[in-house]
């Protein structure tokens, strides 16, 4: 699915803004057909945003159910002719959406775009109202899962994964026209050879032109350099385009080439795409991770996408501001934990050399660990009832969709398809194995890989098998060893030597202590400022004692917002920086140590 771009032949127009809202609690919207009208008694709530923390209100915030938006659009009158889609980058878990009284699409996964061709209802010159349901609730069959349970209060959403279950529609709304004869789909792998770099390139198109053949229909495909200088061209639905002297993308120096993609009938142009390319090249060779053949060690965080007030709600302000602090850090790189983030995320990084580990939402796939750490009554993880074959399915969609949208950013470099599931059953080695050869068959140029976490130890994981890199999060001198870091580190490396003994690349994944910003303390304890820098320096011993270590994240690069627990102060404080981007002590810790490095 290509994104939404302004172009010679194609035109967008971005529907952010405030729409009319309206909670559904009772869930009786869908049958009185709230979509046929105006929505009645709604309130103004804006796109893109979580709307939990916009209003103060506890029944928004807390809300289970239905929500429903609306807005009106005018098709623009030059739009005449052309193919009119209405896509929607996100909305959270699911959604149902109507144009007018006809329903256009309907959509599982809170964290991938959905598209429906509306041109049969979407009059250039006249205006169409725009309806979206949108459905927060998590279920065993649901990525990430979870429970709704009937209490005495009312509903409870029970889920097993320890961030805010923030919900709506979090990223832009568009609506968009192309020829009817269009560019469908665009794949690119790229291939280095000293000097020379390749971009192997596939065309799809559709429409009514579709089965008429090249004979009719011409496709050429144009390489221009950062400034816009022709380095290569080819003609057909696919080639190999050959770049001499060519500057290929690397952590840190994010160089991208443009490929134009033209479709002709009969030398007029019918359509076209542009598409940042970044020629480079992924693989591992034993213990080492090799980007354009040079080993790499990440240095960076787990992340999440959460802020004040707006949730999830993607900000560009606050997209900028990131980067700088990880570029001011020493950071080249992090990981899209716990769901794919937005695409702007991964188009700077694209420009900035950042390298991504992409992930999917398939975190909490662990009831063992949910209910001793996010507070829920234990339940089987794998079994008929729970997680199951169904479930299965939508996990399969939701890697499709991922790697259908990611698949051409030169920052990302490597697959997880979930978040510390259970891994030492044969239920969950059942569960996984099809899982990951279907990455790899979607995407054979990328490691596939998933992230284990403190229950699985070497020796027990059964679905380390199937991963490329030995991704790990660990939490010795927090959970396990608090407050003892001498303790903790003799642990530590004790773990990390059973797993280097498997021959893979090891890239810790998460390792971080709660924060309390401003408490200081002479002596360190846990909650401290200075505890954390000492935790995070007696991790990087052990790292530096490990060959086969390869990486380090941080949890977290921010404090962000959790469900209400009694070990939870306000959220999650394992924040290197604030949620609202204030350096703790810990940042320049890392900052000596990862400019260091790089």
């Amino acid at each position: 699915m290509l994104r939404p771009r302004d172009t010679a032949t194609r035109e967008r127009r971005n529907l952010s803004g405030l729409w009319a809202f309206r909670l559904d609690p009772a869930g009786v919207g869908r049958e009185a057909g709230w979509w046929q009208g105006r929505l009645p008694e709604a309130r103004e709530m804006p796109v893109p945003a979580s709307y939990n923390d916009v209003l103060v209100d506890a029944g928004v915030r807390d809300h289970i159910g239905d929500a429903w938006y609306q807005t009106t659009v005018r098709v623009p009158r030059g739009w005449a002719g052309q193919r009119v889609v209405l896509r929607f980058d996100s909305a959270t878990h699911r959604a149902v959406v109507w144009v007018d009284d006809v329903e256009v699409a309907s959509h599982e996964g809170g964290y991938t775009p959905f598209e429906a061709d509306i041109t049969a209802y979407a009059r250039p010159g006249r205006e169409i109202r725009v309806t979206a349901v949108v459905n927060n609730e998590l279920t065993w069959q649901s990525v990430p899962p979870g429970v709704v349970e009937d209490t005495p209060s009312g509903r409870r959403q029970n889920y097993f994964h320890d961030f805010f279950n923030y919900a709506g529609l979090h990223r832009p709304v568009w609506l968009y026209c192309t020829s009817p004869d269009h560019i469908d789909d665009i794949t690119v792998v790229t291939g280095l050879d000293g000097a020379v770099g390749t971009v192997d390139y596939r065309v799809e198109v559709a429409g009514a032109g579709e089965a008429a053949g090249d004979a009719v229909r011409q496709i050429r495909a144009v390489l221009e350099d950062a400034e816009g200088a022709e380095v290569a061209r080819s003609t057909g639905a696919s080639g190999v385009l050959t770049v001499e002297g060519v500057r290929p993308w690397q952590p840190g120096a994010g160089y991208l080439y443009t490929l134009r993609v033209e479709l002709a009938d009969g030398g007029e142009l019918v359509d076209d795409y542009t598409l940042a390319v970044g020629i480079r090249t992924v693989e591992i060779d034993g213990t080492n991770f090799l980007i354009n053949g040079e080993p790499f060690y990440f240095t960076g965080f787990g992340k999440h996408e959460d802020l004040p007030i707006r949730g999830k709600g993607h900000d560009d302000v606050f997209l900028v501001h990131d980067f700088a602090l990880m570029e001011w850090i020493g950071a080249n790189s992090f990981r899209t934990s716990h769901y794919p983030y937005a695409e702007e995320v991964l188009d700077h990084a694209d420009r900035h050399g950042i390298v991504v580990i992409d992930e999917t939402a398939a975190v909490g796939q662990n009831t063992g660990v949910g209910g001793g750490i996010v507070g829920s009554r234990p339940y089987p993880t794998f079994s008929p009832e729970t997680i199951n074959d169904a479930s299965r399915d939508v996990h399969a969609q939701a890697i499709r969709e991922l790697v259908a949208r990611d698949k051409n950013h030169p920052c990302v470099v490597l697959w997880s398809v979930a978040n510390e599931p259970e891994s030492t059953t044969e239920a969950s080695r059942d569960y996984f194995e099809p899982l990951f050869a279907l990455t790899r068959e979607l995407d054979p140029t990328r490691p596939v890989g998933f992230v284990n976490m403190l229950l699985a130890r070497p020796g027990m994981d059964l679905v380390m098998q199937f991963s490329d890199v030995i991704m790990l999060n660990r939490y010795y001198g927090w959970y396990l060893n608090t407050g003892d870091l001498a303790g903790a580190e003799t642990a530590w490396q004790a773990e990390l030597e059973g797993w280097a003994a498997e021959g893979k690349p090891i890239i810790i994944t998460e390792y971080g202590a709660d924060t309390i910003t401003g408490l200081h303390q002479v002596t360190p304890q846990p909650w401290s400022e200075e505890y954390q820098a000492e935790y995070l320096e007696m991790n990087h011993r052990v790292f530096d004692r490990i060959d086969a270590v390869i990486g380090e994240h941080v949890w977290n690069f921010a404090d962000f917002a959790t469900k209400s627990a009694i070990f939870r102060v306000d959220g999650n404080k394992k924040g290197v920086f604030t949620r609202d981007r204030h350096p703790k002590s810990a940042a320049h810790t890392l900052r000596r140590r990862w400019r260091g490095k790089n």
